[in-house]
């Protein structure tokens, strides 16, 4: 553990849900939708009847220890070792994975005076459910409860990042309301189109301002966590149908090169900046967390260009928006003296993405990627930044 000088705010941590997560509230009727089966004597995922290998072990009662994809992510797998094989013996999960109680001790271990929290699991649903709207709320809802169970919105130092499927309005402010109301300080959206039987839509479409109006009032932070948002489509497209289902443990060289973190993220922003959300809500702020930065300078070029084409088309300069309105966390592995000259110490965010493989084992190790900064930008980045992002909700 690093001993720093100002109280450490992590904003990417994470918990491991387990069944209860998913059925403790569920209602009956969308059962058959959402299962846990056994396959050959191991568990899988089932969801509305099609077995999923996005997760090779759901119930998460061995998991990866952390940190231990460290050298893929640097670019430092100098035997040439798969991420299977890099990951080692599985650990048994501990109780600090995915309870709230252990977890307040593992964040004093680690040296961590808060953080958000969020699911592993979860997004598994939308990219599979995006036909059933109803059975994705409704699975929503129930992980949103089980928080409440094991973790709360909001005890001071722990901010589970509530879970909202956009697919019908109604049904999103219907889920804000009752986050808020249980002390969400923040979000979690899928940086993806809007799932659903209307179809794929961008989420700053007008139809969604009922939901982003309360956003606005609430100043709830919303963040985009990586998901699974169905870029897999593009590697298939490519290579006559792929692998069907994205596994984030299998990669190739190919589908590293189609980008499936940073495409989708700046896919997203683009469309809440382009769509006009920020000036029809000019107090949302928006934290991309998990996605790395190296998309970060292209997407800056792309608004320049367009801007400079277009500009009749944007009622302020796209970069300028983005700076106000985006927060970034990045990868250790990105260069972040370059993210500070694009958008400054104060738009960014330590995320350490505990416990997970890809972080690291001892999240505040963090801070030799930030070590050319000035103390003073230190903190903003470690501490303050997002210190203030939850204070503002409230």
């Amino acid at each position: 553990m690093n001993k720093l000088n100002f109280p450490v705010y992590d904003a990417d941590q994470h918990f491991y849900e387990p069944p209860e997560a998913f059925l403790r509230h569920l209602p009956k009727k969308y059962a058959h939708d959402f299962q846990y089966v056994e396959v050959n004597g191991r568990t899988k995922m089932a969801l509305d009847g099609v077995i999923s290998n996005y997760i090779p072990n759901p119930t998460f009662d061995y998991v990866a220890a952390p940190g231990v994809h460290e050298k893929y992510y640097r670019g430092q797998n100098t035997e040439g070792l798969s991420m299977r094989e890099m990951t080692g013996k599985p650990l048994p999960s501990q109780p600090e994975f995915h309870n709230g109680a252990e977890h307040l001790k593992a964040l004093d271990k680690h040296g961590i005076h808060a953080c958000l929290v969020f699911p592993t699991l979860a997004s598994i649903i939308e990219e599979r459910l995006s036909h059933k709207p109803e059975t994705m709320q409704a699975l929503m809802h129930s992980l949103n409860q089980w928080v409440v169970d094991e973790y709360g919105f909001g005890n001071g130092r722990q901010y589970p990042a509530a879970a909202i499927n956009l697919s019908d309005v109604d049904g999103a402010c219907r889920e804000l309301d009752f986050v808020l109301k249980a002390g969400a300080k923040a979000i979690l959206i899928r940086p993806a189109p809007a799932a659903g039987v209307a179809g794929a839509r961008s989420i700053a479409f007008s139809e969604f301002d009922p939901f982003w109006a309360r956003v606005q009032e609430s100043k709830v932070l919303v963040t985009h966590h990586v998901s699974d948002s169905g870029y897999t489509r593009i590697y298939d497209w490519w290579t006559a149908g792929g692998k069907g289902e994205f596994r984030p443990f299998e990669r190739d060289p190919f589908l590293e090169m189609t980008d499936p973190m940073g495409r989708p993220i700046s896919d997203a922003l683009s469309s809440l900046i382009c769509h006009g959300l920020f000036d029809r809500f000019p107090g949302i702020k928006v934290a991309a967390l998990e996605n790395g930065a190296f998309w970060v300078e292209y997407l800056l070029e792309r608004f320049k260009a367009t801007y400079g084409k277009m500009p009749h088309m944007f009622k302020r300069d796209p970069v300028e928006t983005f700076r106000e309105h985006i927060y970034v966390a990045p990868f250790y592995e990105d260069n972040v003296k370059k993210l500070v000259e694009l958008i400054g110490s104060d738009h960014i965010l330590f995320g350490s993405d505990w416990p997970h493989p890809e972080g690291l084992a001892e999240p505040t190790d963090y801070i030799k990627e930030f070590s050319f900064l000035p103390e003073k930008d230190i903190e903003r980045i470690m501490s303050t930044n997002l210190k203030q992002l939850l204070e503002r909700a409230g």
